[in-house]
């Protein structure tokens, strides 16, 4: 062989190995550190965001979504706002800061705000209860919110609306008792998932998943907890349970609240139940294959905290008590961005962690984070989302009210 030959050969290896690389690093994170449990760690990044421009006040952040670009769109949810936060608001106001800002924030991967838009005065329809905010492949804006009166909104990403999933109730209807076999229109719409492969929106409500045609609306199937048709599903309360260090006791039917559905590359379903601590797993035509369980024996949302007492303590010296708002370990969940999408990463908000759960066996591997204010650690953790890189994206409700960046940590680095 020549030594131009030679050389052609060795700049086209080289070539094709920086390009294996980079692709590797996007999807899977090669050199990402595991520790002894094989449960990949993270670090975050004390400087994402910037500081929000035009003396926006950051709020409770409850929806997490990640577009093409690997821009990261938050849900800034404004109405948990404390007045001693809005203290430049006034006309004139001599404080530096803050103001209600717009609902809808869009973040390049340095954390600058590129975009921005939404809010109670933004739109007629805009949600008073936010919930989840999708970007899709398409270039375009999901949001919903929790109200009866909220519904699934589709927007250009600059802010125009263009399509109304509606189904909302008529004047009159009333949403307890609850009734799971309905499915023309639905009180709480605010958690839902986009399958873009399908052309589908997944809605988990009550005790059921509702699965819609996304550009017509049209109602496609649904079904209960371990694949139950809907005829099935019982429009009783699940009952509550004391609590006394174990798990909740076994039950069939979906276990309310039900906080999340993600659909995998393979075409899983996984719907999250906060009144069992568990996560179900479905075929997208709601055949149930298998459950899984985070953290089984904490108290889970059923009742009033598996029986715990969920009041006010009875002094200010007193103990916290346990309280209805932070019980169960489901939250909410994103999926890994590797191939064979190892890992599913929950967020839970009584610890103040992410979990770590390998996806197909369901075991959970470890976790990440815990409870405080300081950077890296959380306050009632909710949404969640992950980038190309790896980047895991966490967003804090409550007091907590900010969203942080969390790195993947790569062997050999300080």
């Amino acid at each position: 062989m020549t030594k131009t030959r030679a050389a052609a050969s060795v700049g086209l290896c080289l070539l094709v190995a920086y390009t294996v690389a980079s692709v590797g690093y996007a999807q899977m994170i090669p050199r990402q550190a595991l520790d002894a449990s094989g449960a990949p760690q993270y670090r975050v990044d004390p400087f994402w965001p910037k500081p929000l421009p035009n003396r926006w006040s950051m709020q409770q952040i409850v929806g997490i979504s990640i577009d093409s670009m690997d821009h990261v769109w938050f849900l800034n949810r404004g109405n948990g706002a404390l007045p001693i936060e809005l203290t430049a608001e006034g006309n004139p106001s001599p404080a530096l800061c803050c103001v209600r800002g717009p609902e809808l924030i869009e973040a390049d991967q340095q954390g600058n705000v590129v975009h921005a838009w939404g809010g109670r005065e933004y739109h007629p329809k805009w949600p008073t209860a936010l919930q989840t905010v999708i970007a899709d492949t398409k270039g375009f804006v999901w949001i919903s919110g929790e109200d009866n009166q909220d519904s699934i909104l589709k927007f250009t990403r600059d802010g125009k609306l263009v399509w109304d999933f509606d189904h909302r109730p008529p004047a009159g209807a009333k949403a307890m008792p609850e009734n799971n076999q309905e499915t023309n229109y639905i009180f709480n719409k605010g958690r839902f998932q986009l399958d873009e492969v399908a052309n589908e929106l997944y809605i988990i409500n009550q005790k059921r998943v509702l699965v819609y045609d996304a550009s017509t609306g049209a109602y496609k199937r649904g079904w209960g907890g371990h694949g139950m048709p809907l005829s099935e599903v019982s429009n009783k309360e699940i009952p509550g349970y004391t609590w006394t260090g174990g798990p909740p006791p076994e039950e069939k039917n979906f276990a309310p609240t039900l906080h999340f559905v993600e659909i995998s590359k393979d075409r899983r379903v996984y719907i999250g139940e906060r009144g069992q601590n568990r996560i179900q797993v479905f075929t997208t035509e709601g055949k149930w294959l298998q459950d899984f369980y985070i953290q089984p024996n904490m108290p889970a949302q059923r009742g009033e905290c598996g029986g715990l007492n969920a009041g006010k303590p009875t002094s200010p010296y007193a103990p916290q008590q346990f309280t209805r708002s932070i019980c169960g370990t489901m939250y909410k969940m994103v999926i890994s961005n590797d191939p064979e999408q190892k890992y599913l990463f929950a967020t839970e908000a009584h610890n103040s962690v992410v979990w770590i759960v390998e996806r197909k066996s369901g075991k959970t591997l470890g976790y990440f984070s815990g409870k405080g204010r300081l950077a890296g650690q959380m306050e009632f953790p909710d949404s969640i989302a992950i980038d190309k890189g790896g980047n895991i994206y966490v967003g804090e409700v409550d007091s907590g009210k900010r969203i942080q960046k969390f790195a993947p940590v790569l062997t050999g680095a300080r």
